[in-house]
């Protein structure tokens, strides 16, 4: 499991652990111990929060204008396959 820094707690840690995952969470700057993380693994939760960051420019999605479970996730898949093309579209 890939999280912020935010999320360095032991109990969270601890918790990761025990259902036989490995935490990939650096530690906080104040700490003593240092956790070892792996940093190409730990790049690519960058990508997944820049995904969710363009997510949130559609207005639908930002304010949760539809109630309905799937009317909500139908605004997802829709917001996200026009960022799929918008970004594979070709500029020749």
């Amino acid at each position: 499991m890939v999280a912020d820094r935010g999320y360095y707690a032991q109990a969270i840690i601890d918790l990761i652990e025990t259902r036989g995952a490995k935490a990939h969470i650096p530690s906080q700057i104040n700490t003593r111990v240092r956790r070892s993380v792996d940093h190409q693994i730990y790049r690519q939760r960058n990508l997944v929060e820049r995904f969710f960051n363009r997510l949130k420019h559609f207005r639908a999605m930002a304010t949760r204008y539809h109630k309905l479970a799937r009317n909500f996730l139908a605004t997802i898949a829709l917001a996200s396959t026009r960022l799929w093309i918008k970004n594979y579209e070709s500029t020749t």
